[in-house]
């Protein structure tokens, strides 16, 4: 199937396309434009030309067409979640459940932010005022990543369109499918043409054409810090207003007295969803687990018959806790993880192969696809590339610690500071340890879960800026103050 650029309301088509390859069969299954400057050129111009008559709309307008927007992802919820895991390889019962609704949640939290938006008045004196009006800034550049493709490209449009700017938005080139679709729903919801634009493409082509565009005033990016950081390169001489969304290498932590709320195997299940779900390709995934000593071989063997029972197979079958990896080219950088452990005589408690006999319910052929099981890595030096560096997959390591302090210095010796997950039944040390650790959120006796009016983002190499609310409101507009005075002045 070939799909085709959105720009000004129109389909698109380009002279070259990518092959986009299903990672459950190893087979192209989808041809993806190979846009460049002219086209991210295009979509600028109509973004630009759209913008006054979006952002006169009122509030209420706006709105309207965003909750439309996410009625037609939940009509379409069963074709939203099979082409996310065709395009990404995670379980359409996970795509189902979690992506999808959140996508179309995207849409309607922001309607319902800007129908209650209050903007806020200060008195100087008697005859006079300032008040804050909150206004767009123009067009949008968004670039999304392809591990929860379109729950974080409609995270960056919701907001982008909810404020009234105009916008060019460029998914993965691995993971376009549903961007795709979500042009459609736009189309039939009566977005005007031009408001959102969606160019397909490489990120050093379109990507760069976009970042570099003297017409996109702000770029809101997600992905891997080498690619953020060439972005902030190119955008800070331009004065461009930046969003960054980073890597993560997250500590999960495990103090013996979470027994005193949970199982060990209930403790287990939640450390393990938190490591291994879609297949550990989330940002926020805890790959570093940190486990009391005293509480260390009882934790270990549990979190191992945990793992072991993961289902990897088809993730058209509803028994299935992981898919494949998203490309080859990702499956040889999580590969490599897994062969430097073992050169390295590190020890695998788990996993460390690729599966051989993978169930599908289907009768699909899986012999070709990116497949690799759960793995677990135990007492690795922190001086290690596995406790340092970005694995991205389903690999997690796993250490003992004595101590609050000695925890919290392994915890923060990483140059990543996205998330971490504190298991504990002491409010006090679950308190004073979410005070030290360097992380833009910790989470206490869970994981993943999302509030958003919060912020979202991370510190050190993981980020600049934050998402959410308030924290969206303040990236997508600028604030102009207006001093107001009245009646003439007394003589």
């Amino acid at each position: 199937m070939r799909i085709s650029n959105f720009i000004g309301g129109e389909w698109a088509s380009t002279a070259e396309y990518i092959s986009s390859v299903n990672p459950s069969t190893g087979e192209p299954y989808l041809e993806v434009p190979r846009s460049g400057e002219n086209e991210v050129a295009a979509a600028v111009q109509a973004a630009k030309s759209a913008f006054p008559a979006w952002r006169s709309l009122r509030a209420e307008e706006r709105a309207d067409i965003l909750d439309r927007i996410a009625d037609g992802i939940d009509a379409r919820l069963s074709e939203f979640a099979q082409m996310e895991s065709d395009d990404q390889g995670k379980p359409v019962s996970l795509a189902t459940s979690l992506d999808i609704p959140r996508a179309a949640l995207n849409f309607r939290f922001f309607a319902g932010a800007i129908r209650h938006e209050l903007s806020h008045a200060a008195p100087i004196d008697a005859r006079t005022f300032s008040y804050v009006r909150r206004e767009p800034i123009g067009v949008a550049g968004l670039i999304s990543p392809w591990n929860l493709p379109l729950y974080l490209l409609t995270w960056k449009i919701a907001p982008a369109l909810a404020y009234g700017n105009t916008c060019v938005a460029k998914p993965s080139e691995w993971t376009s499918g549903t961007a795709w679709l979500l042009a459609k729903v736009m189309k039939e919801a009566g977005l005007p043409a031009g408001v959102c634009n969606l160019v397909f493409g490489y990120g050093h082509e379109a990507g760069q054409a976009l970042v570099e565009h003297e017409d996109v005033p702000l770029i809101s990016f997600t992905g891997g810090t080498v690619t953020g950081r060439k972005i902030a390169e190119t955008a800070a001489p331009r004065l461009k207003k930046l969003s960054l969304e980073l890597g993560g290498k997250n500590p999960t932590i495990v103090f013996k007295d979470a027994l005193e709320m949970f199982s060990v195997q209930e403790l287990a299940k939640n450390v393990a969803r938190s490591a291994f779900l879609n297949q550990g390709e989330i940002c926020l995934c805890g790959s570093r687990l940190y486990v009391e000593e005293t509480f260390y071989d009882e934790f270990s063997e549990a979190l191992v018959r945990e793992v072991k029972a993961l289902t990897v197979g088809d993730p058209r079958d509803a028994s299935s806790f992981m898919g494949p990896l998203v490309s080859s080219e990702h499956l040889a950088k999580v590969s490599s993880y897994i062969q430097h452990a073992k050169d390295t005589g590190l020890k695998i408690l788990c996993g460390g192969e690729r599966p051989t006999a993978l169930p599908s319910s289907t009768g699909r052929d899986l012999s070709k696809g990116y497949f690799v099981q759960p793995t677990i890595v135990a007492d690795v030096p922190e001086s290690s590339r596995l406790q340092k560096e970005e694995v991205f997959g389903p690999v997690v390591t796993l250490s003992r610690f004595k101590s609050e302090d000695e925890v919290v210095a392994l915890a923060n010796s990483t140059r990543y500071g996205l998330s971490a997950s504190l298991w504990t039944n002491s409010l006090s040390r679950a308190h004073g340890m979410a005070a030290r650790l360097e992380a833009g959120t910790v989470w206490i006796n869970g994981w993943m879960i999302r509030d958003l009016r919060m912020p979202f983002g991370g510190v050190k190499d993981s980020g600049l800026g934050r998402e959410g609310q308030m924290d969206s409101l303040h990236f997508f507009t600028e604030p102009k103050t207006v001093c107001v005075r009245f009646g003439r002045q007394e003589k």
